[in-house]
């Protein structure tokens, strides 16, 4: 399945797994590399831009084929030094960076200089336009449905993705709501040249996550998420459990952040998923879990997705295509 994403980033198959916090790490994306697939590790997953550089270079022990790094940049009080994270990317030689959260154009000149492929992550379509003309390469557009910050437009990729693909000229990535090869064949169909996938991956056998995570993935249905942050205007999508229940309920009474503090803290989420306590904190996980139904290993995943979205293109689809031509001649004689 080539697409103009496979060809300028040089993958196999129009898939890929952004950047997640506390996911992102060595083993995941080089299952899914060797997959034929892109991968990213994420930069602030790890403690210092040295343990960076240490993690890229664990990873390339484990596959030869291309992946990339995730810089998510943030506002924060207290922010990481993203300076350092950035040099750390650079001097380990990594081609691709996804970046996410504000605008990468202090970043771009560097990673350009650099010969590094920019995706950038973006929740609208006037986002995604800025993006484009900052130099981005490419976009991942997230839909509504996604896991972690749809933004607060509230639009569903179905109508988010083909409305990108109308204003923009570099590869859009679809991300949001997509799990298996119906997802991805939809995707292109809105004019998509790939897919990104997150909470699909989270539930993979390489994944770092604890097994009960994953196993409360599955039995999960596309309603056991919910919405935080939102009279914050900074809406996250979480999966339901206690603590965003909790969240939830105090934001309803009218809140400040730091009513909130000590229920949404970072190292609450990263608990859940290494200790695998589901109410340790609150941890992200998209409307598409109801769609997953099993833990495969992620090379299982990814050949199985390529192969049933051949089939649905090839069979169901072009048969359709048939039968209304078929329909139309007869009609004629």
């Amino acid at each position: 399945m080539t697409t103009r994403f496979t060809e300028m980033f040089g993958v196999d198959h129009p898939i890929v797994q952004g950047g997640m916090m506390w996911v992102g790490r060595a083993e995941l994306v080089a299952a899914v590399a060797n997959s034929g697939a892109l991968g990213f590790l994420t930069a602030l997953t790890q403690p210092t831009p040295e343990a960076l550089a240490k993690e890229i270079a664990r990873t390339r022990e484990m596959t030869d084929k291309p992946f990339g790094v995730n810089l998510t940049i943030l506002p924060s009080i207290s922010p990481p030094p993203y300076e350092e994270y950035r040099q750390a990317i650079i001097d380990s030689g990594i081609s691709i960076v996804e970046t996410a959260g504000s605008n990468p154009v202090d970043h771009l000149p560097h990673l350009k200089d650099a010969g590094i492929k920019v995706i950038h992550k973006c929740t609208s379509v006037r986002h995604a336009i800025k993006a484009q003309l900052v130099g981005v390469d490419a976009v991942s557009i997230d839909g509504f449905e996604c896991a972690g910050h749809p933004g607060e437009d509230d639009v569903p990729g179905l109508v988010l993705i083909p409305a990108a693909a109308r204003e923009l000229e570099i590869p859009i990535i679809a991300s949001g709501g997509i799990a298996d090869a119906r997802g991805l064949v939809a995707a292109l169909a809105l004019g998509a040249q790939g897919v990104n996938m997150g909470t699909r991956f989270m539930c993979t056998v390489e994944s770092p996550v604890a097994q009960e995570v994953k196993e409360q993935i599955v039995a999960n249905s596309e309603r056991d998420t919910t919405l935080i942050f939102r009279t914050l205007r900074n809406t996250a999508r979480v999966a339901k459990n206690a603590v965003s229940a909790e969240v939830v309920g105090i934001e309803s009474r009218g809140c400040e952040f730091d009513d909130i503090a000590h229920l949404v803290a970072g190292a609450r989420g990263r608990k859940v998923f290494e200790e695998g306590d589901l109410d340790a904190g609150i941890w992200t996980s998209g409307q598409s879990q109801g769609l997953v139904r099993d833990i495969p290993p992620v090379g299982e995943l990814v050949t199985r997705m390529v192969h049933e979205a051949e089939a649905i293109i090839t069979g169901r689809l072009a048969s359709m295509v048939s039968a209304t031509a078929a329909q139309a001649v007869g009609a004629r004689a």
